[in-house]
């Protein structure tokens, strides 16, 4: 009798769980941290860009976000809860830079200011963010053909014209709606099993 494999464990590592990718990782799997960096790499990237910050800063939020992930990942209850943790770490990083920022120009004024308070993270960016990455992971799920189509739709600007469209992924123009339409359906029930609203 052959053993039973997991509907999980038959995935290709590049569609693991967090779960999953948090326990190789503890294990000591460097393939599972670039697949786990690498899955959040434009989360983490978009609270600075968000703050305003330079490329160099960004660059420097985002290090200090992995790092910090690095540190305290054996301290993670709930892998689940990983995507939230990386937000609230980075804001706090982008946060941290930009009193910085403050004190450098304002104490050279008036060396007597007193160090600000943290103030909790707005919720509408943590919402906004946490939608980004649901798009982002339902935007993974998707077959290649699915994914370049809707990029080609709806994330360029201008859109591309249905003929331009056809000509790259090698269909007939007239399947192009018919197509859209599906990869659209696929793409809410994938976002659906993610908890957008």
């Amino acid at each position: 009798m052959s053993p039973v494999i997991s509907k999980e464990a038959r995935k290709p590592p590049g569609v693991w769980s967090d779960t999953r990718l948090v326990k190789a990782c503890l294990l000591g799997n460097e393939e599972a941290w670039s697949l786990l960096i690498e899955k959040y790499k434009a989360l983490i990237y978009s609270i600075p860009v968000k703050y305003g910050l330079p490329a160099e800063e960004a660059a420097d939020v985002f290090q200090a976000t992995c790092m910090e992930l690095l540190a305290r990942l054996p301290e993670l209850r709930e892998p689940r809860a990983l995507p939230k943790w990386l937000m609230q770490v980075a804001h706090h990083q982008c946060y941290r830079w930009k009193q910085q920022q403050r004190r450098v120009v304002s104490r050279d004024a008036e060396p007597d200011l007193p160090v600000p308070e943290t103030p909790a993270i707005a919720e509408s960016l943590i919402q906004q963010t946490q939608e980004e990455q649901m798009v982002r992971e339902a935007m993974a799920e998707l077959t290649p053909q699915c994914r370049r189509l809707v990029e080609l739709l709806f994330f360029e600007t201008p859109a591309r014209p249905y003929a331009e469209v056809a000509a790259e992924l090698g269909l007939s123009i007239g399947s192009i709606g018919f197509t859209r339409q599906k990869c659209i359906q696929r793409l809410r029930r994938h976002l659906e099993q993610l908890g957008f609203h």
